[in-house]
């Protein structure tokens, strides 16, 4: 259990402010305890869940197998979309898959390719268990995540939520600046450790994080990124990743109570746990259900083509194995979004052989043309798109058929625009 400590809030700079947040008054700000060395004692329920769920993972991890090598990119891309969708950030899955290739887009697809590059970052280099996770690794994932901020631990308070700008109407305040380091220092030798339950660690990791709040933003989605570098760590996972913010973002309200219960007196720790696995048990059968669909789609675009070609009278009706318009089928679930220059570069063909084969492939109807001001930019795999937010819609609702249940939480249906803009305002009273 942690502890309040009282501070008084008087702004230096009330410009702009409303007569409710000009206001000083004394705040409480919440100090958690440090983690220590070793996992907590959990009751025989939570437990329980955490076993189940980690046994779930890692037949899941089984299951997808080799292919998660392919999927990997995909399955991060929902993640990341998700994680940034808690945050009031909308994206589609082929905004973002645009803007990551072409280096442009609106600021909500960029920021989200950020949280990309941070996942893959946390997972590549702070998963090996060898490796000593220290306070700067998790300042330099952060400032992945939002490289427009200064980098480093943030110098001041902040606070999450209320309904204006100011901690004495926050919903949560997090602990003083001067205690933010030593947090930190101990929150890292916590997520160093691979002893015990790792569906047990990564959770309360992530809870932890949250509680301290190092930063003036992107905390939160640094914080869900850390779930994957525990879990990864620890072997829970070894071929795939699986989405759990996809979970999350279904019931922000259930996230966020769950964050304020482990900071309860006494701690709703068992309860946390508990929610949390089984947030990543519905996300490992999802996973497991998007790997097995991007196969079979996989294996109908290559029947398409060879009825394309025999329709044609190109010979072979079969191209060979080493075509490149095979090849680009091939990898079609890690790079949905392709110009003629990405895979001239990535096949190593030249870029006439490139264009070629993505003009048969659209000319098939297995990809589509994007285009920007009457010129065409990119070429979309937009079914293995659609396969993507079907599956965030999927998560979001529960696991029933989109096409019957309009999730209360979520993007829209596959191949509409993404919903609204994340509201504008300073950044610091977010999530």
């Amino acid at each position: 259990m942690g502890e309040y400590v009282e501070r008084l809030w008087h702004p230096e700079d009330a410009a702009g402010l409303s007569r409710k947040d000009r206001a000083p008054g004394r705040y409480f700000a919440y100090v958690p305890d440090e983690l220590g060395d070793r996992l907590p004692v959990l009751g025989a329920a939570a437990q329980a869940a955490a076993e189940d769920a980690l046994a779930v993972l890692a037949r899941a991890d089984e299951r997808i197998g080799s292919r998660g090598r392919f999927l990997n990119h995909l399955l991060i891309r929902s993640e990341s979309i998700s994680s940034s969708w808690i945050e009031g950030n909308r994206v589609s899955p082929k905004r973002l898959a645009i803007a990551e290739l072409l280096h442009h887009g609106p600021r909500q697809a960029l920021d989200v390719v950020a949280n990309v590059q941070a996942t893959e970052a946390a997972i590549a280099d702070l998963a090996n268990r060898d490796r000593v996770i220290t306070v700067d690794d998790l300042v330099d994932l952060q400032h992945v995540i939002e490289p427009r901020l200064e980098r480093g631990l943030r110098g001041e308070q902040n606070w999450v939520g209320g309904p204006g700008w100011s901690p004495l109407r926050a919903a949560f305040v997090p602990p003083p600046e001067a205690e933010v380091p030593r947090l930190v220092e101990d929150l890292a030798r916590f997520a160093t450790d691979t002893v015990g339950n790792p569906v047990v660690r990564a959770a309360i990791v992530h809870a932890q994080f949250e509680t301290i709040h190092p930063f003036i933003d992107g905390n939160g989605r640094t914080g869900r990124a850390l779930i994957h570098t525990v879990l990864r760590r620890a072997d829970a996972l070894r071929n795939a990743l699986i989405p759990i913010s996809t979970v999350f973002a279904g019931d922000t309200d259930s996230y966020l109570a769950g964050l304020t219960g482990y900071r309860a007196d006494p701690p709703l720790l068992d309860e946390w746990v508990a929610g949390f696995a089984q947030a990543a048990e519905r996300a490992a059968g999802n996973a497991v259900r998007l790997a097995e669909d991007i196969a079979a789609l996989d294996e109908q675009v290559r029947e398409e083509l060879v009825t394309f070609r025999q329709a044609r009278g190109l010979s072979p009706a079969a191209p060979r194995r080493d075509a490149a318009v095979l090849r680009i089928l091939d990898t079609l679930a890690s790079d949905p979004v392709l110009t003629a220059e990405s895979v001239s570069g990535r096949l190593g063909v030249s870029p006439a052989a490139a264009h070629r084969a993505l003009t048969e492939l659209a000319e098939a109807g297995i990809l589509g043309r994007a285009k920007e001001g009457g010129r065409l930019i990119c070429w979309t795999a937009d079914r293995h798109l659609a396969l993507v937010a079907l599956t965030e819609r999927s998560n979001r609702v529960g696991g029933e058929d989109t096409s019957v249940r309009k999730p209360r939480l979520g993007p829209p249906r596959p191949f509409l625009t993404a919903g609204p803009d994340r509201p504008a305002g300073r950044d610091v009273p977010r999530l």
